[in-house]
């Protein structure tokens, strides 16, 4: 079964091309028109600016990936409906409905959240195609979201931990921010951080032994901006790479904690690290030791699946992925009467 993705939710233009068969997805093509340097510029993401790029390179991106104009040899289009910016998720969803209308084919409304979750599904490198065991404990991580949802099976989410203020992404870019660093941010303190010290200063973990499994890093944005007040008048001074590096391992011990927390009591058995702060290559290596160290009982220690850095950020690959696994349930929206959804949930 070949779905077309579409993805437009935030900063990123997609389109992809994935093939299903059983388990396995296949990419054929997986085209990205990234909005960074643009957005540099305003030192964030400005929603109408964003949806006026998204229609300026969406169909050039279509003719590029080689997508036949009659829709031939498309099973279904799959496309973003949220959550994301309103403006920008409108461009995919309208282009989606237009070509499900005319070509007359199945259309799969895809929450962005999930498409995340299937990065793992798509093929590594070497093409190795991998297949996560159910249940499966999910540390979804990124600029608007930080989540741990138990995947029971295909489609069938439980969110067992949140974020109670910022996401951990959006404190990476707003202490870079505040470190007068470039935008984005996150991949430049995670640069500067294998440079310094991670003891160096001795940030907050919030909610560590709050007894649940949500998250909070308002309080550790806040104690990184204390930090930099009272430095200022000082002549002993905490070296760049030292609290960036220290402000990196407050946040992957937090994440870490509360994931392992989540794996001892709900037992899965595969856990899934997913979403564009995935990336972060310290946050990837200590989830992996912290799992790999688990005491054995009945159960081996879960499986982790982490998506090729490829697919890490936006892509159209990954809500083919999802579109595809929708498909086969028959799960298919309404061209006529499917709206953008800027606070699009899981369904739970």
């Amino acid at each position: 079964m070949r779905i077309l993705g579409i993805e437009s939710s935030c900063d990123e233009t997609a389109v992809a091309i994935v093939q299903g068969d059983g388990d396995v997805v296949g990419v054929e093509q997986n085209l990205v028109s990234s909005q960074v340097e643009i957005h540099k510029l305003y030192g964030g993401v400005v929603p109408e600016v964003a949806a006026r790029r998204h229609v300026d390179v969406i169909f050039p991106l279509l003719l590029e990936a080689g997508v036949p104009r009659d829709g031939s040899g498309i099973d279904a289009i799959a496309v973003t409906a949220g959550p994301g910016l309103v403006p920008a998720l409108r461009v995919g969803v309208e282009l989606g409905k237009t070509l499900a209308w005319a070509w007359g084919k199945p259309l799969v409304a895809v929450n962005h959240l999930e498409g995340h979750i299937y990065s793992v599904w798509l093929p590594s490198p070497n093409n190795h195609h991998p297949t996560p065991a159910f249940p499966s404990l999910c540390l979804l991580v990124s600029g608007g979201h930080t989540e741990l949802i138990l995947m029971r099976s295909h489609g069938q989410y439980e969110l067992v931990g949140k974020t109670r203020d910022d996401a951990a992404g959006e404190c990476f870019d707003k202490v870079a921010k505040l470190l007068g660093l470039p935008y984005p941010g996150g991949p430049q303190i995670s640069k500067l951080a294998t440079q310094g010290n991670r003891a160096a200063l001795a940030f907050p973990r919030p909610m560590l032994e709050s007894g649940d499994f949500d998250f909070s890093f308002s309080g550790l944005k806040t104690a990184v901006a204390v930090e930099l007040k009272k430095q200022e008048g000082s002549e002993q001074k905490s070296a760049l790479e030292d609290i960036c590096a220290s402000f990196e391992e407050a946040v992957v011990e937090s994440l870490v904690t509360k994931t392992v927390a989540a794996v001892e009591k709900f037992r899965p058995a595969s856990v899934i690290l997913a979403g564009g702060v995935a990336a972060n290559r310290h946050l990837r290596e200590t989830l992996a030791a912290a799992l790999s160290q688990l005491p054995i009982t009945q159960n081996a220690p879960p499986t982790l699946h982490v998506p090729d850095l490829r697919y890490t950020g936006d892509n159209a690959a990954m809500i083919a992925a999802v579109g595809y696994f929708k498909a086969l349930r028959r799960e298919f929206s309404d061209p006529l009467t499917l709206e953008a959804n800027p606070n699009m949930r899981l369904a739970l």
